[in-house]
C-alpha cells in the first residue's frame, strides 16, 4: 500500500499486511506453516527469516495489520493476550518496580500481576481509573514504571480519560499501557490519546469468531519497539501461523461487525432499562452513565459488551445465565455469537476478596450479531 495516502480504517483492515503473494498473486496471505528457513550461506537470512519463533510472514502480516489499524509503528502478535501482557512487563519493568493498576480489572490480568509478576518483585497499587486524582495519588516517584488502564474496564464498564491519564503518567516518567480489547481500534485509538502501548486481546473482537485464542501490543516509539522485539523473541510466547491467519482474517470484517455489535447492545441497553428486575445497567453509551461524556470524546460507538444487575441477588443472576439459550453461557467476549457469563463466578473468580472483587448480582453479555428480536426474546424468557 502507498504509505503517504491516508486510508481509511476499513480499507487498512483489510489491505495493511495483505500484500498479494508474489508467487502467485493469491490475494490471502499463506499461512507458512515452517520452523525454520533455507538460508543463502551461513548468516544469509532470505527476507530476514530464519527460525518462526523469531520472526514467521504469517504473523508479519498480522503485525504489519495490528500497526495500521491501531496508528502505531510496530505490532507484535502472541500466543494469547496474557501472553502480551506478561511480556510488555518483563519489558519495562524489573523487580522493584511498581505498577499502578485498575480497581476494576479483567480477572486474569490481575492474577499475573498479583500472582506471578507480584512473585517476581513488581509490586502493584489499584486505582480508580475514573479518577485522575487516584492514579496521580497512586504513583511512587521513581518506582511507577507503568500506568495500566482497562477502557472501558472489565466487568464494570467504567471508562478512562485517555488523554488526561497519559499525561499524568508521563509527568511521573511513566508509560501509560491500555487494554483496548472492549473498545477495538474501530472504536478507540488509545495511541492517538496519547498512550505509549496498546494491548489487546485478538481472541475477542478481533478475531471475532470464537475460534482463535492470541494477544497483540502496538506502539509507536523506537526504543519500545526494540525492548520488546528482543523479549517477544527472548520469552518466545509468539502467535503461531494458523492463529495469525485467523486474527488477520477476522480483522478485515472488524468495522462492519462492530457496528452490528453495537446497534445490538444499544437495544438490549433499552430493554433492560425497562426490565422491573433489573436495579441498575452498565453501559457508557447511556446518558447519566458516569463516563458518558469521556466515552463520547474518544469512542466512535460504545461497544458490544453490556453488564447488568438484578434485584433477585447472586442466585437470580445464576438462574438467569442457565436459562438463556442464545446467548450462550460462556466466557470470552467478543465473537459473532452472544454470550452471557455470571462475572463473580466466571471469569472473575480471582479477585474475590481483593478490592476488585465484583457485585455477586451482576451479569455480563456479550451482545453478539444475530438478529436482535431473537436475542430481545431470549434474555425475556430467561429473566421471567
Amino acid at each position: 500500500m502507498n504509505k503517504e495516502h491516508h486510508y481509511g480504517f476499513e480499507t487498512l483492515a483489510i489491505h495493511a499486511g495483505n500484500e498479494p503473494d508474489p508467487t502467485t498473486g493469491s490475494v490471502v496471505p499463506p499461512i507458512y506453516a515452517t520452523s525454520t528457513y533455507k538460508q543463502d550461506g551461513v548468516g544469509g537470512l532470505r527476507n530476514g527469516y530464519e527460525y518462526s519463533r523469531s520472526a514467521n510472514p504469517t504473523r508479519t502480516a498480522l503485525e504489519e495489520c495490528l500497526a495500521a489499524i491501531e496508528a502505531g509503528n510496530r505490532g507484535f502478535a502472541f500466543a494469547s493476550g496474557l501472553a502480551a501482557e506478561d511480556t510488555l512487563i518483563r519489558s519495562l519493568c524489573v523487580p522493584g518496580d511498581h505498577v499502578v493498576f485498575p480497581d476494576d480489572a479483567y480477572g486474569g490480568t490481575f492474577r499475573l500481576f498479583a500472582k506471578v509478576l507480584g512473585a517476581w518483585g513488581v509490586e502493584m497499587t489499584p486505582a480508580a481509573v475514573t479518577h485522575p486524582e487516584a492514579i496521580r495519588t497512586a504513583i511512587r516517584p521513581g518506582k511507577t514504571k507503568v500506568v495500566w488502564l482497562e477502557t472501558p474496564t472489565n466487568p464494570l464498564l467504567n471508562v478512562a480519560d485517555i488523554a488526561i491519564v497519559a499525561q499524568i503518567a508521563h509527568d511521573a516518567g511513566a508509560l501509560l499501557v491500555v487494554d483496548n480489547t472492549f473498545a477495538s481500534p474501530y472504536l478507540q485509538q488509545p495511541l492517538e490519546l496519547g498512550a505509549d502501548v496498546v494491548v489487546h486481546s485478538t481472541t475477542k473482537y478481533m478475531g471475532g469468531h470464537s475460534d482463535v485464542v492470541g494477544g497483540a501490543l502496538i506502539v509507536r516509539d523506537a526504543e519500545l519497539i526494540d525492548k520488546i522485539a528482543f523479549h517477544q523473541n527472548a520469552i518466545g510466547a509468539v502467535a503461531g501461523p494458523f492463529d495469525s491467519w485467523l486474527v488477520l482474517r477476522g480483522i478485515k470484517t472488524l468495522g462492519v461487525r462492530m457496528d452490528r455489535h453495537s446497534d445490538n447492545a444499544e437495544r438490549v441497553v433499552d430493554f433492560l432499562q425497562r426490565h422491573k428486575s433489573v436495579t441498575k445497567v452498565l453501559y457508557p453509551g447511556i446518558d447519566g452513565h458516569p463516563g458518558h461524556e469521556t466515552a463520547a470524546k474518544q469512542m466512535k460507538r460504545y461497544g458490544g459488551i453490556v453488564s447488568f444487575r438484578v434485584s433477585g441477588g447472586e442466585q437470580q443472576a445464576i438462574d438467569i445465565c442457565n436459562k438463556a439459550e442464545v446467548f450462550t453461557l460462556g466466557e470470552s467476549l467478543g465473537g459473532v455469537e452472544s454470550l452471557i457469563e455470571h462475572p463473580g463466578k466466571m471469569t472473575h473468580a480471582s479477585v474475590a476478596g481483593t478490592p476488585l472483587e465484583v457485585p455477586s448480582d451482576l451479569i455480563r453479555l456479550s451482545v453478539g450479531i444475530e438478529t436482535i428480536d431473537d436475542l430481545l426474546l431470549d434474555l425475556d424468557r430467561a429473566m421471567a
